[in-house]
């Protein structure tokens, strides 16, 4: 399962049933002098904490509260940053780096103004992947739908994730090996059940170009129902908890993903890529990619994918 989020090369298959990964990878053998964060030593609680101290200081104060000038746009009038996401990312990279030091923080809004941020993705010390408000947009139009999402990755390898809805009352946290829980109740993502159609959140169209939206036009078919997502992060969590079926997504940013794939692994559910690889929180993905509700569903997602790219 977390095969699919390694950042190492995974082999050059193009097996759409190999691409589907479900169960534990083994771990990577650690060298001596850079092993991997012992979660037993870490106190979970304490990320959970900061995760919802950020929330509360630096985001649902601003909620419905904005002004014009706390909002910029990034790469187009779609792509928005408020004041609430920088000041969030701030709190949470002291925070975070504070309960486990030497690690390094891979934020949206740090990569933004300094893409050498991600290289760290790359290095050997543990990195906290943050993305402070996913769903922005949905975030300045007063909409709830909106979430923080943290992971804490080693070697490509994520370990553990947080994703939190302030504003919907939402705290699902995932461990590698561990399970996954929403509000401290275990969450399955089960089966869609045989003759239903199935549910599934795409890449918004405002944000893919022609080749992509021609691609994800082949899930417009019997049987599947597509719809654009929202926060990348709570489509996942509806992943997790059995209320969406699946999603096609065709951007790779870590932060974005990073912390909804082990939730939606440690629930039960699938992922791959449509070129026949798992996918890697450093990039060079090929893309779209699914994740999905079970292996099944996943399979039959990345096949009309491929057939379509």
């Amino acid at each position: 399962m977390i095969e699919a989020l390694r950042t190492q090369d995974s082999g050059d298959t193009t097996n759409i049933t190999e691409a589907v990964t479900t169960t534990p990878a083994p771990r990577l053998a650690p060298a001596p002098d850079l092993a991997a964060p012992d979660l037993a030593a870490l106190d979970l609680a304490a990320v959970e904490a900061a995760v919802r101290q950020a929330a509360a200081d630096e985001i649902m104060p601003r909620f419905r509260q904005l002004a014009a000038e706390d909002i910029v746009e990034k790469n187009g009038p779609h792509d928005l940053v408020t004041v609430a996401d920088r000041r969030a990312e701030e709190h949470l990279t002291a925070a975070l780096t504070a309960l486990l030091p030497g690690s390094r923080v891979v934020g949206e809004e740090a990569v933004h103004a300094d893409p050498g941020v991600l290289d760290a993705l790359h290095g050997d010390a543990p990195v906290w992947i943050v993305d402070p408000v996913d769903g922005t947009r949905q975030f300045v139009h007063g909409d709830p739908g909106f979430a923080t999402l943290v992971a804490l990755a080693h070697r490509g390898e994520v370990l553990a994730s947080w994703t939190y809805a302030p504003a919907l009352g939402l705290m699902a946290i995932a461990r590698r090996g561990a399970g996954a829980e929403l509000n401290g109740i275990p969450l399955h993502a089960g089966s869609p059940d045989p003759d239903a159609v199935l549910d599934v959140a795409t890449s918004h169209f405002d944000f893919t170009n022609d080749d992509q939206k021609r691609v994800l036009a082949a899930l417009d078919t019997g049987g599947i129902a597509p719809r654009p997502c929202g926060s990348a992060g709570l489509e996942y969590l509806y992943i997790a908890r059995g209320d969406l079926d699946a999603t096609a997504f065709s951007w790779e940013n870590a932060w974005d993903h990073a912390a909804g794939l082990l939730l939606v692994h440690e629930a039960g559910g699938a992922s791959g890529t449509v070129a026949g690889q798992p996918f890697r929180i450093a990039g060079g993905n090929a893309l779209p990619f699914t994740a999905a509700r079970d292996a099944e569903t996943a399979r039959r997602i990345l096949g009309l994918l491929a057939a379509a790219n």
